[in-house]
Formats: C-alpha cells, sequence, structure tokens
C-alpha cells in the first residue's frame, strides 16, 4: 500500500506544523479520553490508551493536555463528553472506496458533515457493509528510518506476530494483526527501536491505482471529510504511484 501509506505519514508530518494543528491536537486529545473511559486512567493496563498517549507525545500535544484528558475520560475531572464511534461507507471519485471512522457527540451532526463533504467533493455515501468488506482491520506501526534496515525491524518484530515489514522512504510500516498490535509495538521497545504511531487501521485489501488528477480528487474529498471535527480517520483503497505523487506535491 506504499501510495497511500506514504501519503498519510507525509500528510502526518505536515499537519503537525501547519494550519491545522490545533484541529489535530483535538482529534489526539478526544482518543485518549476515550481510551481512558473504556479501559481506565492507567495506561500500562490499557494499551490503548498507552498507544494514544504516546502519538499525543509524538505530535507535541503539550503533558498537561493529555494528562486532563486522561483525567475527564476516566471521570477523574469534570467536562467530559459521551462520544460514540460511527463508521461510515461511501465511494469517492474513480470508485475509490472510503471507510469514514467518526467519534462524536452528536450523531445527528456527524452525519451531515460527512454527507456535505462526499456529495461536494464527487463522493457518494453506501449502505453499511458494501465498503466494508474490501478492507481488514490490522495493527499498523509506524517506525522513522534513522539508520534501521528492514531486516533490524523484521529481526525485532517477527515472533510478535508482524506479518509484514513495507518501506515508505523515510519510515517502515509494520503490519500484524489487530490483536497482535500490542505485541509488536512491545517488541519493537524492547529491541530500543523508536516508532511513531500505533493504531488498529482498516487496511484494504485491494486498490484502485490512481492518475495524478484522481489523486488530487481523492486528496480534496478527504482533507474535507478530515475537516469535520466529528471525524477521526478516513480510510480508502487507493494507491499513487510516486511518480504521481511527486507530480501532485509539486
Amino acid at each position: 500500500m506504499s501510495g497511500h501509506s506514504k501519503w498519510a505519514t507525509t500528510k502526518h508530518k505536515k499537519a503537525v506544523i501547519d494550519a491545522k494543528r490545533g484541529k489535530l491536537f483535538a482529534k489526539l486529545i478526544k482518543n485518549i479520553e476515550v481510551a481512558a473511559r473504556l479501559g481506565g486512567a492507567d495506561p500500562d493496563g490499557n494499551p490503548t490508551l498507552y498507544d494514544a498517549i504516546q502519538k499525543a507525545k509524538k505530535s507535541s500535544v503539550p503533558n498537561n493536555n493529555i494528562d486532563r484528558a486522561v483525567k475527564r475520560g476516566a471521570g477523574l475531572e469534570a467536562g467530559g463528553a459521551e462520544y460514540q464511534t460511527i463508521m461510515y461507507e461511501g465511494y469517492g471519485p474513480n470508485g475509490v472506496a472510503v471507510l469514514i471512522e467518526c467519534l462524536t457527540d452528536n450523531r445527528n451532526r456527524a452525519a451531515s458533515d460527512v454527507r456535505v463533504a462526499m456529495t461536494r467533493n464527487g463522493g457518494s455515501m453506501a449502505d453499511p457493509g458494501s465498503v466494508s468488506y474490501l478492507f481488514n482491520r490490522k495493527g499498523v506501526v509506524i517506525v522513522p528510518k534513522g539508520d534501521l534496515t528492514e531486516d533490524d525491524v523484521l529481526a525485532a518484530v517477527l515472533e510478535a506476530g508482524a506479518e509484514e515489514v513495507n518501506d515508505l522512504g523515510e519510515s517502515f510500516e509494520v503490519l500484524s494483526e489487530a490483536s497482535d498490535l500490542v505485541e509488536v509495538r512491545t517488541a519493537l521497545q524492547k529491541a530500543g527501536i523508536d516508532y511513531d504511531s500505533a493504531d488498529a487501521n482498516f487496511v484494504p485489501t485491494m486498490q484502485v491505482e490512481l492518475d495524478e488528477e484522481g489523486a488530487r480528487k481523492i486528496f480534496k474529498l478527504i482533507d474535507a471529510l478530515e475537516d469535520s471535527d466529528d471525524v477521526q480517520n478516513v480510510f480508502a483503497n487507493f494507491d499513487v504511484s510516486d511518480d504521481v505523487m511527486a507530480k501532485v506535491e509539486a
């Protein structure tokens, strides 16, 4: 999934330093609140919370914001909202399958935001189940390259249940079953290997190859979806070659 993953990691880096920084912070904080509500305030006993905190720290979210989010989520401090996860499915331009994961305290607002973003950017909503079968839930760990080789990463994670290691240019992507995510992440830590993020994501089983125009359209749609405060993640089954990616970024 080279093109898509490369694009996602590049975009993540840019998001940390661009005008959407506040929006990114809000989404990371929301993740922490929900993880603390579901599994308690102790990161050592709550792997989902641990990963949410690590991701926030990597994105420069201030520690006091993180601590307050944990307390709100765990009910130790007032102000926590009742968020629910909702998945929407649809098709983008060029028949690209799109899964939209929302974390919201207002179901109607989330549905409206998603529908407007889709229809204004060449997409259409689809019935539940009509798109999700094209994706598998996988553990995805992003490891910055530094001086590491693919073999270094593979040696660290193979026995922990990792299925493959992909070279994304400036980083490696380690894929596993979602249930093996914590073991894979722990194996990297034991090997002294730093990682940027560890998430259970929806990974496409087949992909639509896009040209420059198609890539621009799908990126525009995803940006519009992610502009909603209720949209937490967008997963899509497109692939973009390095050449096309270079033209889009130029």
